[in-house]
């Protein structure tokens, strides 16, 4: 009995597990994401605005991937072999980035998006089924594990920033396949640790006989592999995404309030409530991932980066956002648990509202510090700043929007559930790659622009952005008792 209490006073092992072996692919994914866009506008020689395309599309691809890579676990793979499936295939992707030439760096996005499919919906998922139905401590082992996924991200927005763009972006990338083959040798000789949770295995389904005598497991791998070079077609024609990501949407949203609705009436509100959540993380995310295009190169062209004499990389401001993850994402674990004790802590909608308020303010601290600007350039502390504010709304919304997933969702559809949870990042990184577009410098391939012309668009875009999420948040917060009733008492 005294283990037993034990136990639930702390997480379980596998939690730290999964923690190191996320560290590592997001120290992948977000340090190759972190010098893509100035690696096309420097190397390749793309213009601000196809630049951004690209990246939007890329990113998009990425968490649209998440939707079929929850489905194939759910129903075929198991998720220890899907997240095996993709860490080999993100590393093979980031090696193949260092051709060097824009098709080669396509191959190699294709090979990680369809890695990053399989690794990152079920690797959440994963420590969802660590604990028990209403276990108290789900929401603060969500937001250690999202620390892990922020560690990872410092790490790869200083060291794998600096490096590929002080040195040379070839290390860069070489460096951020290394960290994804560590997430791997973690997660397999660790995986006793994590054995508890349901689901691992190979299915039923996945180990039956197909064509040509092939399991549906062995067709399921070849059907990825022959994906890549579909994504290769999908990024340099990325006018085709709008349409894609739109019919995935609705089909996803299709089968959530479908399987909710033969379930009963609490599964189809709370699948409706699903629904609405993803729309409303669009919103947040398409305004948040500007960091790695229109932010980076604002930091580039019109932030003063001098630090004591020693001049930042552009791409290490990306850095602030984990580093204030890492200070302060304890502190909200802890939060969470004394607001529930007391009573006092906010439902989902009202987090989420907060959250979307926060990453508005952030935007309008450009305005605000655009009157100490110096020849067209803002104080460094302006990007201080603003991702300060962009990192307490994610912590408001984030972590908990990941937790609200496994709670909300029927356990047999709870990988496509998080993946259609992913399709709404998907959505909004391919829309907010629309909205630097905004931003761009049409400068006909890395040529010189106009720093006073960039700075007084940066600062109306970014206004913009902040004013339109304010209103979003107000919103929220008016429609916030009619979505807790659609949630059925899932806080």
């Amino acid at each position: 009995m005294s283990n037993s209490v034990q136990v639930k006073q702390g997480h379980p092992n596998g939690l730290y597990i999964l923690f190191f072996s996320e560290m590592w692919e997001r120290f992948c994914y977000y340090g190759m994401r972190a010098l893509l866009a100035l690696y096309m506008v420097n190397s390749l020689m793309k213009g601000d605005s196809e630049a951004f395309l690209i990246y939007g599309a890329y990113t998009g691809l990425v968490y649209a991937a998440a939707v079929f890579g929850g489905r194939l676990a759910d129903r075929y793979l198991g998720y220890r072999v899907a997240i095996i499936l993709g860490a080999i295939l993100m590393a093979i992707g980031e090696f193949m980035i260092l051709g060097g030439n824009e098709t080669w760096l396509l191959i190699g996005m294709g090979a990680i998006i369809v890695g990053n499919g399989y690794f990152k919906a079920n690797i959440s998922t994963i420590v969802g089924k660590l604990y028990e139905e209403n276990d108290p401590r789900r929401d603060s082992g969500f937001t250690i594990f999202y620390i892990g996924i922020n560690l990872g991200s410092l790490l790869a927005t200083t060291i794998v920033a600096y490096i590929g763009e002080v040195y040379d972006y070839k290390w860069g990338f070489g460096l951020a396949g290394l960290g994804m083959l560590s997430a791997l040798v973690i997660f397999w000789f660790y995986r006793e640790r994590y054995a508890a949770a349901d689901g691992l295995d190979v299915r039923e389904e996945g180990k039956q006989k197909g064509l040509l005598g092939f399991t549906k497991l062995s067709w399921v791998i070849i059907g990825s592999l022959a994906t890549i070079p579909a994504c290769y077609f999908l990024i340099s024609q990325n006018e085709i995404i709008d349409y894609l990501l739109g019919a995935v949407f609705i089909m996803v949203s299709y089968t959530l309030i479908k399987k909710g609705i033969e379930k009963g009436p609490m599964w189809r509100d709370r699948m409706i409530a699903l629904v609405i959540f993803i729309i409303i993380n669009i919103a947040f995310w398409a305004s948040f991932e500007q960091a790695g295009t229109s932010l980076t190169l604002f930091a580039k062209r019109n932030v003063d980066r001098m630090i004591f004499g020693w001049e930042m990389p552009a791409t290490m401001t990306q850095s602030f956002n984990a580093f204030f993850i890492i200070v302060i994402g304890a502190i909200f674990s802890k939060m969470w648990i004394w607001l529930s004790k007391i009573g006092r802590n906010p439902s989902i909608p009202m987090k989420f509202s907060y959250g979307i308020l926060q990453a508005g303010l952030g935007f309008l601290v450009v305005l605000l510090f655009s009157q100490f600007a110096v020849d067209y350039k803002v104080p460094l502390m302006t990007l201080v700043f603003l991702y300060l504010l962009h990192t307490t709304g994610e912590l408001f919304l984030s972590p908990i929007g990941l937790s609200m997933v496994t709670k909300l969702a029927p356990s047999e559809i709870s990988g496509t559930a998080m993946g259609g949870w992913f399709l709404s990042y998907a959505i909004a990184n391919f829309v907010a790659g629309k909205i630097a577009t905004l931003t761009g410098a049409e400068n006909s391939g890395g040529g010189e622009v106009s720093i006073a012309d960039t700075f007084d668009t940066y600062v109306g875009v970014f206004t913009n952005i902040g004013y339109v999420l304010i209103a979003i948040a107000i919103v929220i917060a008016i429609f916030s008792k009619p979505l807790n009733k659609l949630m059925h008492g899932v806080r």
